[in-house]
């Protein structure tokens, strides 16, 4: 039998069961495709994080219950979190990333964890007939897809706050999920968002920084600014700190550990 040790962490919050929870596992080496799968599957939440310590970088890989992923930001986050927490790394080092979205890296900021991701702007797209019935919109005020999801905009941040999808309907669509945002009415905030992925095996994700790469350019370009601060407005909810650096979109969040034990294999 193989022992693991098992992490859980709430990703983007501060306190205890806020946030998007993540589960993260170290490896001193790969484990089979099919084995990382059952163990996401087995966590059963969003993301299930694996890492592999190369020289001073790290190897990392996301799993949703259902299947592997390009990029996700609230565990890589809570594993930049292990890293550090668990004494992987000192306090002061920089954690690389080696992913299927290329290099990244994490830095800690005081409380705040800074993450350098890739920009995954949205395009602007014509919205696929399905898409604005699903969510219980008659219209949007914007309606974009990059690589990974759509990005819709609607009139209100109440608007997005009172969504109640048809995820049936929104799994049929050919993508990771859907980014709904508006404008915030707070002055913390300058957006708010939702993200739904039923076909990616989650229905509504608490908090999701890979969606904020989408977010961040939408909402610099169109309020004339680079530093940005989100809030998803999930049931659990969550702070996403965002700069737009070009090609590049700085994450900034916190995190928090949940539960430590073994994972037996």
């Amino acid at each position: 039998m193989i022992k693991l040790p098992l992490y859980h962490v709430d990703a983007f919050t501060s306190r205890l069961f806020a946030g998007n929870p993540a589960a993260v596992v170290p490896l001193d080496d790969w484990l089979p495709d099919a084995v990382l799968q059952s163990i996401a599957a087995e966590n059963n939440v969003s993301e299930t994080a694996f890492f592999i310590a190369r020289g001073e970088e790290f190897e990392l890989r996301w799993f949703t219950p259902k299947r592997e992923v390009d990029l996700c930001g609230h565990a890589t986050l809570a594993s930049a979190h292990v890293l550090w927490e668990d004494g992987h790394l000192a306090e002061s080092a920089q954690a690389c990333f080696d992913t299927r979205s290329g290099r990244l890296t994490a830095d800690r900021r005081g409380e705040w964890i800074e993450m350098d991701f890739p920009a995954k702007v949205a395009a602007p797209a014509e919205p696929p007939p399905e898409l604005l019935p699903a969510l219980g919109l008659a219209h949007a005020g914007f309606v974009g897809r990059n690589a990974f999801d759509y990005l819709v905009e609607t009139d209100s941040e109440e608007s997005v706050r009172a969504l109640t999808p048809n995820h049936s309907r929104l799994r049929t669509l050919p993508v990771r999920g859907v980014i709904v945002t508006a404008r915030s009415s707070r002055g913390e905030f300058d957006f708010v968002s939702r993200f739904f992925a039923p076909g990616s095996g989650v229905d509504e994700d608490p908090v999701t920084g890979s969606a904020h790469t989408a977010l961040g350019p939408y909402w610099a370009a169109k309020l004339g600014v680079s530093d940005l601060t989100g809030f998803q407005a999930s049931a659990r909810g969550g702070v996403v700190r965002v700069g737009v650096r070009g090609e590049r979109v700085l994450l900034g969040g916190q995190a928090i550990t949940v539960m430590t034990g073994q994972l037996l294999y």
